[in-house]
């Protein structure tokens, strides 16, 4: 079946979904009535993978059903994605949307993808961000980034994992190599998981990575925090320097939100909107959050909407300015 047939079939099919779901809500049906699906477009362990999990269990509190959270890693998050593009707009199939599948994959992956990161998501709430760190393994003899600087310059080179093509740590590597003249060798994985699992092992010897993910590791010491990537030093690390203190004018927030198929009838997005923020604002998941060095959203879903669009704004001449593409 082409393209062009296949889409026209989505969307009648679509069509048919979200007409089916409004009728049901228009006649008093109660949602929801069923398990909702998660989809986590990178593989488990990762801060996309953490964060939804959180969110989960305490959507799954608030809504009074399951919620399953699916993993599907690929193509810079972009292939877990699509599916939820495509998936029936009821309110059964969401999407932890986030800065690589909705901001930076659609210009790394361009004309390889076939959803549009506005147009084909209602976008319901924007859960957190936090800043990049990059780690490296304590055997690798890397503590700052003139020491990283200098292996880059090596003979060797330097590789940097990340969780995959298109993220927003892998537009940091490309970033740095611009600074720093030599190009790094980015080493791209199927999340973050599998990319700080290689570099604990002494396979790669640093990564660029989200925060949450690596709080853990960093601080049972099987990975060194070399650099932070925010503005200041962050509150969780005070000891961590920031990539200006030496030397690099870099600075980089990872975002993470959740979203639905197009055409999710209103009233369910609102209501999702509404429980997501009630969550955030709970005390215990302040604190949690601000344990993993991220900050909860607060962005109504039309807020969170056009967050989306300005991000998408911001990043394609960035990526096209920094020649990314997924190899």
């Amino acid at each position: 079946m082409s393209w062009t047939l296949r889409r026209r079939s989505l969307l009648a099919g679509s069509a048919f979904a979200v007409g089916t779901a409004r009728h049901a809500l228009a006649q008093g049906g109660a949602w929801p009535s069923q398990p909702i699906r998660l989809v986590v477009p990178f593989a488990p362990g990762g801060t996309t993978d953490l964060v939804a999990r959180l969110l989960a269990a305490g959507l799954q509190d608030r809504l009074g059903v399951s919620m399953v959270v699916e993993n599907r890693a690929g193509a810079g998050a972009t292939v877990g994605s699509e599916m939820v593009a495509r998936a029936a707009p009821d309110g059964y199939t969401l999407v932890m949307s986030n800065i690589a599948s909705h901001a930076i994959s659609p210009a790394v992956y361009r004309g390889r993808i076939r959803y549009d990161a506005v147009t084909d998501f209602a976008h319901i709430a924007l859960v957190v961000s936090n800043p990049t760190v990059w780690v490296a393994n304590p055997r690798a003899g890397i503590r700052t980034l003139a020491d990283a600087v200098a292996k880059a310059r090596s003979p060797s080179g330097l590789d940097v994992a990340t969780s995959g093509a298109g993220s927003s740590n892998h537009l940091m590597v490309v970033r740095m190599s611009q600074l720093v003249g030599k190009e790094l060798n980015h080493i791209p994985f199927r999340g973050a998981g599998p990319a700080m699992q290689a570099v604990i092992a002494g396979q790669v010897p640093m990564m660029s990575d989200s925060l949450p993910s690596s709080v853990n590791h960093i601080r049972q010491g099987s990975v060194i925090a070399v650099a932070m990537a925010s503005e200041q030093r962050h509150p969780a690390f005070p000891d961590v320097p920031t990539f200006r203190e030496q030397g690099f004018d870099l600075a980089s927030d990872s975002w993470f939100g959740l979203s639905a198929p197009a055409g999710t009838p209103a009233p369910v997005v609102e209501r999702l909107n509404r429980e997501t923020r009630a969550f955030l604002s709970s005390p215990d998941i302040r604190a949690r959050f601000a344990e993993l060095g991220g900050t909860p959203g607060d962005l109504t879903a039309d807020g969170y909407g056009e967050f989306v669009r300005r991000e998408v704004a911001l990043w394609a001449p960035l990526v096209q300015a920094s020649g990314a593409t997924a190899d």
